[in-house]
Formats: structure tokens, sequence, C-alpha cells
């Protein structure tokens, strides 16, 4: 039997968290069809996306760790992304092995033709959200994913 009780903040907060799971596979599909006709997927336009915009060539760990992603599944994509000629890898003055990933110039094509197509989508699905909703929504997001992170560091170092 389990005796604890959840307060109404965490009632409150699982039930955004089982709303967050929803939202995000949703998310993935939608961004998966859009995509599509570019030859890309959700997780493939995402890797493009922290690469164009990030402001500074990185490796790979770093790319995972800015996504908070498995360092081994972007691996995985962003080989993909180079044999199909979208990203290239560059010597790293900093780290011998741990090679910079940098987009080809079809790369930096197929991420602007990924946003043209996103731009209209992304303001058809706010339309009727208040830009003040968007951004508190936004700033609760925000805390929760640095709460998690927290917890996530002390676990790995305690």
């Amino acid at each position: 039997m389990n005796d604890a009780i959840r307060t109404p903040e965490g009632e409150a907060l699982t039930d955004l968290i089982l709303t967050v799971f929803r939202v995000n596979n949703l998310t993935l599909t939608w961004g998966d069809r859009l995509v599509a006709p570019l030859g890309l997927t959700s997780a493939r336009w995402q890797i493009l996306g922290a690469i164009a915009l990030a402001d500074r060539l990185q490796p790979v760990a770093w790319l995972a760790r800015d996504l908070g992603a498995n360092r081994q599944n972007v691996q995985r994509i962003v080989n993909d992304l180079a044999k199909e000629g979208l990203v290239e890898f560059q010597p790293n003055p900093h780290h011998r092995r741990a090679h910079l990933v940098v987009l080809t110039d079809k790369g930096q094509r197929t991420y602007d033709a990924a946003i043209r197509a996103y731009d209209p989508r992304a303001n058809a699905l706010a339309e009727g959200l208040s830009v003040q909703d968007i951004k508190t929504t936004h700033r609760v997001m925000l805390a929760l994913r640095q709460k998690l992170e927290g917890e996530n560091d002390a676990e790995k170092h305690g």
C-alpha cells in the first residue's frame, strides 16, 4: 500500500507531466510530418537546429548536453547527417578525437527550408493562445527543467 500523500502542487505537477508526455509525442509526430519532404525527422531537424543556432562550433558531446540527449543517440544521428552531406566534421583545436560538427551548405539550406515550413505552422498553432500564457508556460517549463537537471546532476555525483 502506498502511504505517500501527494500535495495539491504535486497533483497539479503530475497532471502537467502527463500532459507534457502527450504533447511531446504529438509534437514529434507533427515535426516528422512537417520535415519529411526535406528528408528529415524531428530528431535530425533538432540536431541541425542545435548546430545552426549554437554560438560556436561544438563536438557531439556538447550538442548532446545542450539538447539534454544521450550522446550515443546524437552521435548516431550526426553520423547519418554526415553521410547525407548535411554536416561535416572538422578538427577540434582543443581535443584531438572530439571533432567539431559543422553544417555544410546543403545542411544550412535544408535547415532554412525546415524553418520556412515551420514558421507559418507555428503561427497557426499559436492562434488563440495569448503571448502572456505562452511565456508563463515557458517559465514554468524552464523552472521544472532546472530542477530536474539539478536532481540528475545530484544522482550522478552523489
